[in-house]
């Protein structure tokens, strides 16, 4: 009990599920009674039915976690990818508990939470680290934004009238242009999000790669393409068209001027995620979406 007094542990929570809210008192409970310290931002501690021993924050900053061993969120993958934000300033490693529908980000589902709190008393658990990608945007030569993404970055048409015109480029050389709804600009961990959506293919995890996959392109050649994680992709926006959009995770957006140019390389920053379990990611995708893999003999022994 004296080791962990020292300990520290930042929950973020969607305190809208009513969900979350029971999920943050078992988490917080098990760990005070453990002796580990819990932090909460003071907002999310209003719709919380906390104790006092509790640390209040009052400003969502990465400083928050500082001192923090770990970050908990509870939520969907909304929430995760907010929490993610906070792990990329912090570097503090996330665990995610998946309140949502899938949760490809989540390392627990609501069920598992006595055995999240044990696993964290007892510091059971791994460190890996996800390869984020960096993104500029460059209009007359000069940056006019700067963001970065876990999942992706998605240069899509800003209204529903008119077809997105672009070109696209890869390490500096045009690969195609032609007409679409957008393009999706991956990671491998996003390959099963808005990647996956849009057709692209799903990557494991542990491959080093970034994702190119068009959205409705009016194109004879538009497949998804995997490139090199030291390739830097680009999209160019023609100038003659309507303005469209960046959006970074789903989360941060800014509008695209006609001519403006937007390139994505291997992010400086990793987001570092806790694992608990060792199962493989191909369990984990049969898992998450239910495949049916029935009759499954395997390999002969």
């Amino acid at each position: 009990m004296t080791e962990n007094r020292a300990r520290t542990v930042f929950l973020l929570a969607h305190t809208g599920r009513p969900a979350a809210i029971r999920s943050a008192e078992l988490v917080v409970g098990g760990l005070l009674r453990s002796g580990i310290g819990v932090r909460v931002l003071e907002d999310e501690a209003r719709d919380l039915p906390l104790p006092a021993e509790v640390e209040l924050v009052k400003e969502a900053t990465p400083q928050c976690l500082d001192g923090c061993e770990l970050l908990i969120v509870l939520g969907g993958d909304g929430t995760l990818l907010r929490g993610a934000e906070f792990a990329r300033a912090s570097g503090v490693p996330m665990l995610g508990v998946n309140l949502g529908r899938v949760g490809f980000l989540a390392e627990a589902e609501r069920d598992d939470l006595d055995k999240v709190v044990d696993r964290v008393v007892s510091r059971a658990y791994d460190v890996e680290e996800r390869m984020t990608v960096d993104v500029v945007v460059h209009r007359n030569g000069d940056i006019v934004h700067t963001d970065w993404a876990l999942n992706e970055a998605a240069v899509q048409k800003a209204g529903a009238e008119k077809l997105l015109e672009v070109v696209l480029e890869i390490d500096g050389r045009p690969v195609t242009g032609f007409g679409c709804d957008g393009i999706v600009l991956s990671t491998p961990t996003g390959s099963t999000a808005y990647a996956f959506s849009a057709g692209g293919p799903v990557v494991w995890p542990e491959v080093e790669a970034l994702l190119m996959v068009p959205i409705s392109a009016h194109a004879l050649f538009a497949k998804p393409l995997v490139t090199s994680p030291d390739s830097v992709l680009a999209v160019e926006v023609l100038p003659h068209i309507p303005p469209g959009v960046l959006w970074c995770d789903g989360r941060r957006t800014v509008e695209l001027p006609p001519g403006a140019r937007v390139e994505v390389r291997r992010g400086a920053v990793p987001v570092r995620l806790a694992r608990l379990h060792h199962a493989s990611f191909t369990d984990r995708l049969v898992a998450k979406f239910a495949l049916p893999v029935s009759g499954w003999r395997g390999a002969p022994h």
